[in-house]
C-alpha cells in the first residue's frame, strides 16, 4: 500500500513534514511500519501538492510536484522542499499495484481546481469491480482520466459528485461506501483538501491525527513529535486547522 500526509495550519516548510522529522514520509519510502500485507517498501513515486502563500498564491489554487521515481532518488527534493511553505499540504509516496500502469500520471496528489486528492490502498477485482459505477460517470470524464489505475476513478467518482454539488465529506462517505458495496475488501483510506478544510477516511488501513491548538496532521503513520492518536477504522475525519470531528461511516446515509 502506499503512504500519505495532510496538513492544515500555519506556514511550515515543505522538507519539515515530510523530510526532516524522525520516520519523515521519506524514510516511510523504504522502512514503514504498517503495510498491512501490501508490499514492503513505497518506491513507484512520490507526489506533494502544497497550497502557495503571500503574492504566489495570486493565481489562486495549489501547486503540484510529482515524479515517478523513489522519493530518495531525486537530488533536487531537498532544496525545493526546503524553501517552499505553505499552511495546506498533500504529501503521498506510491507503492504500485501488480496490473496497474506506472507513470508520474498515477502518482497522487490527484488535483482539480481548489482540491488535491490522495488514495492509500486499493480496489481488489479492479477495473471490472468497478464497471458499473463507472458506467455512471460521463464519457469525457473516463476520457480524461489521468491514468487507467484505481485510484483515478476513485477521483473521478468523487468529483463527479462535487460537481453536483454534494457536500464533500458526504461525497468522499458515499463513494467510499459503494466502492466497498461493488469490491468488498478493498481499501479505502482517502485525503481530500481544498486548503482550507480536509476530510479523510480510514477504510481498512491505518490513519492517524496530531493536533495542536492552530495545526492539524494526519498521516498513514506516525512522525516526528507530539502526541498522534489513531483514528477508528471505518471512520470519516473532517477538519480544518483547529478543528477535529470524527464519525463512523458505517451505517452513514
Amino acid at each position: 500500500m502506499c503512504r500519505h500526509l495532510a496538513y492544515l495550519g500555519p506556514p511550515v516548510t515543505l522538507a519539515s513534514l515530510v523530510l526532516d522529522p524522525d520516520h519523515s514520509l521519506y524514510e516511510q519510502s523504504w522502512a514503514p511500519a504498517d503495510m498491512r500485507g501490501g508490499g514492503s517498501v513505497n518506491a513507484d513515486g512520490f507526489g506533494l501538492g502544497w497550497y502557495p502563500e503571500g503574492d504566489a498564491a495570486v493565481s489562486g489554487g495549489p501547486v503540484r510536484y510529482r515524479r515517478n521515481v523513489p522519493i530518495w532518488t531525486d537530488e533536487n527534493l531537498p532544496g525545493l522542499a526546503g524553501s517552499i511553505r505553505s499552511g495546506a499540504v498533500v504529501a503521498a509516496l506510491r507503492n504500485g499495484t501488480v496490473n496497474m500502469p506506472y507513470g508520474q500520471a498515477a502518482v497522487a496528489p490527484f488535483m482539480l481546481g481548489d482540491w488535491l486528492f490522495s488514495h492509500n490502498g486499493r480496489i481488489p477485482g479492479w477495473p471490472g469491480s468497478t464497471l458499473k459505477l463507472a458506467e455512471r460517470l460521463p464519457v469525457s470524464d473516463l476520457l480524461e482520466l489521468e491514468a487507467p489505475v484505481d485510484s483515478a476513478l476513485l477521483w473521478a467518482l468523487i468529483t463527479d459528485r462535487l460537481s453536483e454539488g454534494v457536500p464533500p465529506a458526504d461525497a468522499v462517505a458515499a463513494v467510499v461506501q459503494e466502492v466497498e458495496a461493488a469490491a468488498p475488501g478493498s481499501r479505502l483510506n482517502v485525503l481530500l483538501t481544498d486548503g482550507e478544510q480536509l476530510i479523510a477516511t480510514t477504510w481498512s488501513h491505518s490513519l492517524h491525527v496530531r493536533r495542536t491548538t492552530d495545526a492539524v496532521t494526519v498521516a498513514s503513520e506516525p512522525f516526528g513529535p507530539g502526541t498522534w492518536t489513531e483514528v477508528p477504522d471505518h471512520s470519516l475525519l473532517v477538519a480544518t486547522a483547529t478543528t477535529v470531528h470524527i464519525t463512523p461511516m458505517e451505517g452513514r446515509e
